[in-house]
């Protein structure tokens, strides 16, 4: 593992990670959802709404790339 695929599993886990305890919370506390569904449903709204990493091999270097649903196509991370 590279040192930016290591930088973009981080990335991706990190970002996932805010936005799951984020949602867990709000589900939690402003629905009726109880038991193991609020986990199970801030798991599924994380995942969508959580932004791609992946770094890629271009013939200029590896490249480290972010795709997410709010920004329109793929950006390069710097």
């Amino acid at each position: 593992m590279t040192k930016l695929q290591l930088r973009a599993f981080l990335y991706q886990l990190t970002s996932f990670a805010v936005l799951f305890i984020g949602f867990r919370f709000l589900i939690a506390h402003y629905t009726a959802i109880t038991g193991f569904w609020i986990p199970l449903t801030a798991f599924v709204v994380g995942t969508i709404l959580a932004p791609k990493f992946q770094a890629v091999k271009t013939k200029d270097g590896e490249k480290l790339f972010m795709k997410w649903l709010f920004v329109k196509g793929i950006k390069e991370v710097k």
